[in-house]
């Protein structure tokens, strides 16, 4: 049965890895491998729930710190980012569960699917990096590729209805985040406090400002064009507050299909682990005569306007998503230490896209888009950094 296929959770201590576990723990999933950076504690707390065969930490000092804490368990720590590679290579897992925080996430991704296994992403920044290298590989190797993310998760159950020729467009819906209405001279003083008070979901610091920013959902375009191979321009955003309606797929006879169900991503990380089967649910049920009222409005592209950029670099291609990842995670981490205005993190994306993204779509050219893409939004962010 599903539920004995051993996993594998990669990012297990962060938010989407906890609920992984949970999902785990109540479906009866034998553990097998776990990841984490610095999080020790957390990530002792968890080896010692689930007995895991080793659990990769890929900050050296805290590996070794974990491995004192460990010694009177039969779990094997595995320090740094090269031994959680090859950890992946070898361990028996039949389903990975990658809940890696950025572009970290990327390699490990790449060692399961060329293992041939299920990949169970979570880390979108995978697709949004490498989308196109990722599916050549996955194809390859027979590897599955299960979407994670709520609206992905949605898409990939409503496309049951129909077959590829049918599908007219995605409609990837966004709860708006906690600035849902603000124009864009408002945005450009909301606070790091105001940026982490999201209405629906509860999520990393990060992925909260992603979310505020409307960039989350910007990487969620590209991740749909690489994930359901749809182009850009059949692919639509609404906003939708309650987060019920989690996406959709409306077909050629005008038919949309879409998947209902309350805000919890352990709905989501269930499905992709029992997928194609499904099992009893661990999430509340939903009561639509409790939520009363669905709503739906368009994204406002002059308030967000990282939201246009993200299907700007789509279109792009080559190097041009790796790059607007990369200048995100640095310019949303000079926010959060407070350095720079919340209404900043645009023009850095923005400016570095224009200055570092390539045509060339390997690996190598990846990871040098992504290096140079750092560097420059990190002199941008400086040169615009609250004084």
């Amino acid at each position: 049965m599903n539920q004995e296929r051993p996993i594998a959770v990669l990012g297990a201590t962060g938010s989407v890895g906890r609920q992984a576990l949970e999902v785990a723990e109540a479906l009866g999933t034998p553990v097998t491998l776990l990841s984490a950076h610095s999080s020790v504690a957390a990530a002792e707390a968890a080896a010692r729930r689930f007995t895991p065969t080793r659990i990769a930490m890929t900050d050296e000092a805290a590996a070794r710190d974990l491995a004192v804490r460990l010694a009177d368990t039969a779990t094997k720590v595995v320090p740094g980012r090269e031994g959680l590679l090859e950890a992946i290579a070898t361990d028996r897992a039949e389903t990975y569960v990658n809940a890696i925080l950025g572009s970290a996430g990327l390699l490990p991704s790449l060692a399961v699917v060329d293992r041939g296994k299920r990949l169970a992403l979570a880390n979108k920044e995978t697709m949004v990096v490498a989308g196109k290298l990722v599916r050549e590989r996955a194809a390859a190797t027979g590897a599955e590729l299960l979407p994670v993310d709520s609206e992905h998760s949605a898409i990939f159950q409503s496309l049951s209805a129909g077959r590829p020729r049918e599908v007219k467009r995605l409609i990837l819906t966004a709860s708006g985040g906690p600035f849902r209405g603000y124009t864009r001279e408002r945005l450009a003083t909301v606070t790091r406090a105001e940026a982490l008070a999201h209405p629906t979901w509860q999520m990393g610091e990060k992925i909260t400002v992603d979310s505020a920013t409307m960039m989350n959902k910007g990487f969620e375009v590209i991740e749909a064009v690489r994930l359901f191979d749809v182009p850009p321009d059949r692919i639509e955003v609404v906003v939708h507050p309650e987060s019920i309606i989690h996406s959709a797929v409306e077909y050629i006879d005008n038919t949309v299909i879409a998947e209902l169900s309350v805000p919890d991503m352990r709905a989501c990380v269930q499905y992709a682990l029992t997928y194609p089967a499904r099992r009893v649910g661990v999430t509340p049920a939903l009561d639509l005569a409790a939520v009363g009222g669905l709503t739906f409005a368009r994204p406002d592209p002059v308030a967000f306007p990282l939201l246009p950029l993200a299907y700007e670099a789509v279109r792009r291609g080559g190097t041009a998503p790796a790059v607007l990842n990369a200048a995100d995670e640095v310019a949303v981490a000079a926010f959060l230490r407070e350095e720079l205005a919340f209404g900043e993190i645009p023009r850095v994306v923005a400016e570095t896209l224009g200055i570092v993204a390539t045509p060339a779509e390997d690996l190598e050219a990846i990871l040098a888009s992504d290096t140079a893409a750092r560097e420059t939004a990190a002199a941008l962010a400086a040169k615009y950094a609250l004084r």
